[in-house]
């Protein structure tokens, strides 16, 4: 475990890789295939009651006041990532295939991280306050605006088809949970608190439970066959250059507009983040009855590659700024 913490690869990364693989390899069928829909679609309900529990409505109206960075924060991702991702669009399908590039844009349409923010930004010594607001925001919002954007930029240019029947699985798998969650709040955080360890594997679980049926349903489909090891290899690249530009951009952006230190630091770190864990779920709603595998491919790669450098990033920015030292 200690050789996969230096490369910022826990257990959960390895749990996706694994759950992907046998999704694949074991693809559900008959019985099997209809119960594991039935307890996806649970586990996706479920999974965002918790974010609606945990999410407190209080911390996000207080940040308000400090609107300035949260703005540049959700410009960052709903706005420069989305036109990076239409820019994008020459790539398919001499380079990337369709369906990589509608993950590819799907991938520049979800919300950022919570968790890795926050660490990254503690470990940074920035404003952690900030990045908790900011990064809860994203999120608070994402589960709103995400399907949003896929129905007004994937459906406009064909990328993916959000029909009637999907804005509904939204609101009834996504929506209606969310806000369940933001009204039980009250009653369930202290339970939350004092069980942290179950309830993370919970939701952990239930994102393992979306891999291995996204995964499933592309084997069953046949969909890897027309994947090429290059193309991958060429989607790997395209995240890293996502990643480099949109790092450039939010570094650049904290210095012209006159944050100090700390609240640039929330800026590349929040601005430049992809989120995993809400944007799988997300996926296999959104993208019911099409090759889910492929489509959240790119969002898994860039998950793992913007692990690896903004945990090099903090690590730099804390030795050159120790504790004390002037921003």
């Amino acid at each position: 475990m200690k050789f996969l913490n230096r490369f910022y690869i826990d257990g959960f990364i390895l749990g996706i890789v694994v759950a992907a693989v046998l999704g694949g390899l074991f693809p559900a069928t008959g019985t099997w295939e209809t119960a594991l829909d039935w307890a996806t679609k649970i586990a996706i309900g479920f999974l965002f009651l918790l974010y609606g529990a945990r999410l407190s409505p209080r911390e996000a109206l207080d940040g308000i006041k400090h609107w300035r960075l949260h703005m540049v924060v959700f410009a960052a991702t709903f706005v420069l990532f989305p036109l990076i991702g239409l820019a994008l669009r020459f790539l398919a399908p001499s380079i990337v295939s369709d369906d990589l590039y509608t993950g590819i844009l799907y991938m520049c349409l979800v919300p950022s991280t919570v968790q890795s923010s926050i660490a990254f930004t503690s470990i940074a010594r920035g404003n952690v306050a900030g990045a908790i607001v900011s990064a809860s925001f994203s999120n608070l919002v994402g589960v709103f605006v995400t399907p949003l954007l896929v129905i007004l930029l994937m459906n406009t240019t064909g990328e993916a088809v959000v029909d009637a029947s999907s804005i509904v699985d939204i609101v009834l798998q996504l929506l209606v949970p969310f806000l369940v969650g933001q009204l039980i709040r009250p009653f369930v955080i202290d339970w939350l608190g004092r069980h942290a360890e179950p309830t993370k594997l919970v939701d952990r679980g239930s994102i393992l439970l979306v891999v291995f049926s996204a995964f499933s349903e592309s084997s069953k489909e046949h969909i890897w066959s027309a994947v090429s090891a290059s193309q991958i290899v060429a989607t790997t690249v395209v995240c890293c250059v996502v990643l480099a530009f949109v790092l450039a951009v939010t570094t650049f952006a904290g210095r012209k507009l006159g944050f100090p230190l700390a609240d640039r630091i929330v800026i590349t770190f929040c601005g430049s983040k992809k989120s995993l864990a809400t944007g799988l779920p997300m996926a296999a709603v959104l993208f019911a009855g099409q090759p889910v595998g492929l489509i959240v491919l790119p969002l898994m790669i860039f998950h793992q590659i913007q692990l690896i450098v903004c945990a090099a990033l903090a690590q730099r920015f804390a030795k050159q700024h120790p504790v004390g030292a002037p921003s």
